[in-house]
């Protein structure tokens, strides 16, 4: 069996030239192919910034949330004011009981308390007793039952004769009208006739015409002659 060897040997490609191969040369690009691509990498970006410059003027353009009152509640504030005032209080079978004036008063819904400028409150008692008082300021309960009188407070309870009234002078006293007890926490002048009582605190009660005293006290006592 005769083998053709020119048939099997097949001439080898010719080696490239020494030095390196030059890369293929890249083809030209339209401009607006350039541009659409740079867009497309660079959008999310711009976007973002937009949108967190836009964030920002609106927060600095929306003015401060103010929170609403909250049910029910009521806030410390007068609904209404008077002036040149006068109340009266009568009892049940239509008696007298009390008489309030003051330069200006305000009510307060949130506790039904009254504020009363320059007052001047006379009591009258189921056995025609009067007592008058007066302060800078008197904070009364909605009945007038309750009252405190503060700054230049004093209270004078007429007796029969001049030498049973009794005065009463702190810049706090707090009047009980109904059961005619006087109270106060501050030093209290006290005076009937020409005697005179300086305490540091007081509870008197009218009814019984009794009183405690809270220390020191200091006292000018006048006998009868």
């Amino acid at each position: 069996m005769a083998i053709d060897l020119d048939n099997l040997i097949q001439p080898l490609d010719p080696l490239p030239a020494s030095g390196r191969q030059s890369p293929p040369a890249r083809p030209h690009l339209p401009w607006w192919w350039r541009i659409g691509q740079w867009i497309s990498a660079y959008l999310p970006v711009v976007l973002m910034a937009l949108l967190a410059l836009a964030t920002w003027w609106l927060v600095r353009i929306t003015p401060p949330v103010v929170e609403p009152a909250r049910a029910g509640e009521v806030r410390h504030e007068p609904d209404y004011q008077m002036q040149g005032v006068t109340l009266q209080r009568f009892s049940p079978d239509g008696r007298l009981e009390v008489v309030v004036r003051g330069t200006q008063m305000r009510h307060y819904p949130d506790t039904d308390t009254l504020e009363i400028d320059g007052v001047t409150i006379r009591a009258l008692g189921a056995e025609g007793a009067v007592t008058v008082a007066t302060a800078r300021l008197a904070v009364a309960n909605g009945d007038a039952s309750e009252v405190q009188l503060q700054g230049g407070a004093r209270v004078i309870q007429e007796g029969a004769t001049p030498a049973q009234q009794i005065e009463f002078e702190s810049e706090f006293l707090h009047a009980f009208l109904t059961t005619e007890k006087l109270r106060s926490h501050m030093p209290v002048r006290v005076r009937q006739g020409s005697s005179e009582l300086r305490v540091a605190t007081l509870d008197y009660d009218n009814l019984t015409r009794t009183a405690r005293f809270g220390g020191p006290v200091r006292a000018r006592i006048e006998l009868p002659k």
